[in-house]
């Protein structure tokens, strides 16, 4: 039940629903709508699913069926479903945006709050994680973004806290000092406090879980930064309008953007995401509602609720999958919605942003940590009180790295696969071209999205630096992409071959600034992928050469993953890409004040 006081007054362009019984915890929007929009997704990615089967089971059932070919169908069921939501987010995210008449009233209803001159009155802890990060790097931001938040005259509800795991005896110090530094000369010092954890119990997550019980009872809302994290005080003051409005919240989630970068890899990385995640994060929000996700920062979260409901459980058995929970976030929004509090992303771009992996190999680094916490979530479905949707959210996370090894598996196969193809004289060659084209067209839907989003919006092409160098960008970015994949998700499954023999990642600073690899580096790093290419490209061109030609899309990462990951790290690529603008985002060509501080732009 939603009692009276949980319903805000009617905000412009959204009236309160009669029923708050019959609605989401806000009292915005009708179960019953929310429903139906995820019956109708369920219904169109299943039929797809179910199509692609059926395709690919006459492609493999071709000449009989062998134990192989039951095999590739079972990775491939497990394999596709990601990227036929992908589409599928996509596909609604565009045509929210560009035929629907209210997008944010559909998808967002709750975000109007944000733009009422409304005084800030709630009491707002801004707090950054770091662990052996450059303090004064993760200092200056914290400036930045207080500057920021003060400029818009709500500061006096805001206080902010630097919590530290370091264990580095230098970097620790270098942290005390330098908040105090900064404690000294602004005027509200008092709102200004630095934390050092000696034992860091929980990993980011117990750090968090600390801050709130010992300061938590001060405040009534945080948002929680990581060290690489900007955010204008703008977007902070909105989302926490929007959050006193409607007391019901528990969560909301900025989309995070990246920021301008001297790293070619950085940039093209962030290019794509960037027009991507739009179109995307707004299909996905339409149909998501009040299960919202939580990516651990750029967010703000209700306090009493989180320390009371959001408690992460210690996992039976030993790491890497027991243990303490290494991807907090997403289980705490799914405990966050149990609780009875809404869980929403905000599908817009604006005041929110983060720093993304300078290299290949930093970023296959993130990649791995992130599979490790995710595939832990295997211990938690069974969650008593959670709401469907956030069990599937928890099940999706899984399915996410469990298609890598799937499609690895795949595509290691494809020699043999085609050895048995040349014996079968009705092969259906025309079905396989087609289910592989339309796979391809799928897996790029997003970005496709992405690109027909800026198109059509008016002056979007114009933000990315015109039309020139968007199609320049766009097609080194779609290149890059296939590289990038290949190398990435054959380290992932490595490394979940590991997990099964105990394997486990070390977790601390991460690289933010762009620096160049070796060759030797590179193949210290990378050979695993490269001989797995060669002897895949040398078997599969052997036995057929049509079928060779037709694999680069999938297997030409992995012969090229040494120069790959040395060029893109190249800071003199990096410079010339920033200097002519290639792969550049909106803030390369209107530079933001708060990210101009940050990075020391003039």
């Amino acid at each position: 039940m939603t009692d009276s006081a949980d319903i805000a007054r009617p905000l412009p362009g959204r009236a309160i629903l009669a029923n708050p019984s019959h609605s989401v915890p806000t009292g915005l929007q009708a179960n019953a709508e929310l429903s139906r929009r995820r019956r109708l997704v369920l219904a169109l990615n299943v039929v797809t699913w179910l199509a692609m089967m059926w395709a690919a089971a006459a492609i493999l059932g071709a000449g009989g069926w062998t134990v192989l070919d039951y095999v590739l169908l079972a990775c491939f069921a497990i394999g596709t479903p990601w990227t036929v939501l992908g589409f599928w987010n996509a596909a609604i995210g565009l045509w929210l945006l560009h035929v629907h008449k209210d997008p944010a009233g559909e998808v967002a209803p709750f975000a109007a709050a944000g733009d009422l001159p409304t005084p800030i009155t709630t009491k707002t802890a801004i707090f950054m994680t770091v662990r052996n990060e450059d303090p004064a790097r993760a200092i200056l931001r914290m400036k930045t973004i207080k500057a920021s938040v003060d400029a818009t005259g709500q500061g006096a509800a805001f206080s902010y806290f630097i919590l530290s795991d370091t264990n580095v005896a230098d970097v620790a110090d270098a942290e005390a000092k330098g908040v105090a530094a900064w404690q000294v000369e602004d005027k509200d010092g008092d709102r200004i406090t630095y934390r050092r954890r000696t034992d860091n119990s929980g990993f980011k997550a117990g750090n968090v879980r600390e801050f709130c019980d010992r300061w938590g009872r001060n405040f009534e809302l945080m948002v929680p930064l990581d060290a690489d994290s900007v955010m204008s005080g703008e977007a902070i003051v909105k989302i926490v309008r929007m959050m006193q409005a409607h007391p019901r919240l528990g969560l909301v989630q900025t989309l995070v953007v990246g920021m301008p970068s001297s790293s070619a890899f950085a940039r093209i990385f962030q290019f794509g995401m960037r027009h991507g995640m739009r179109s995307y994060t707004m299909g996905q929000a339409w149909w998501v509602g009040d299960c919202g996700p939580f990516w651990g920062h750029n967010a703000v979260v209700r306090i009493k609720p989180f320390v009371e409901e959001c408690e992460l459980p210690i996992l039976p058995g030993k790491p890497p999958l027991g243990g303490h929970v290494l991807s907090h976030d997403q289980v705490e929004a799914t405990l966050m919605r149990r609780a009875g509090y809404e869980v929403r992303v905000l599908p817009f771009e604006g005041g929110s942003w983060e720093e993304n992996p300078p290299t290949m190999l930093d970023f296959a680094k993130r990649d791995v940590r992130w599979c490790q916490g995710n595939m832990q979530y295997v211990k938690l479905l069974d969650l008593p009180g959670l709401k469907p949707m956030s069990r599937f959210q928890l099940v999706w996370a899984v399915l996410m790295f469990l298609g890598l090894p799937a499609w690895t598996f795949m595509i290691g196969s494809l020699p043999l696969s085609a050895w048995e193809a040349q014996g079968i004289a009705d092969y259906p060659t025309g079905l396989a071209i087609g289910l592989y084209i339309v796979f391809f067209a799928m897996y790029l839907s997003p970005k496709i999205a992405g690109l027909i989003d800026a198109v059509l919006t008016k002056g979007g092409v114009a933000t990315f630096g015109g039309p020139l160098r968007f199609a320049v960008s766009a097609a080194i970015e779609i290149v890059f992409s296939f590289l990038q994949g290949a190398v990435s998700s054959f380290r992932t499954t490595v490394f979940m071959i590991g997990l099964a023999f105990g394997k486990s990642v070390v977790w601390g600073g991460q690289s933010r600034d762009a620096y160049g690899i070796s060759w030797t580096t590179a193949a210290e790093n990378l050979w695993p992928q490269t001989l797995f290419g060669a002897v895949l490209c040398s078997l599969l061109y052997w036995i057929s050469p049509a079928a060779f030609w037709w694999s680069l899309p999938l297997t030409a990462g992995y012969l090229l993953a040494i120069p790959f990951a040395v060029i893109t790290a190249s800071p003199a690529l990096g410079r010339w890409m920033q200097r002519n603008g290639i792969a550049g985002i909106p803030e390369d060509f209107v530079t933001p004040k708060e990210v101009k501080a940050v990075q020391g732009a003039a």
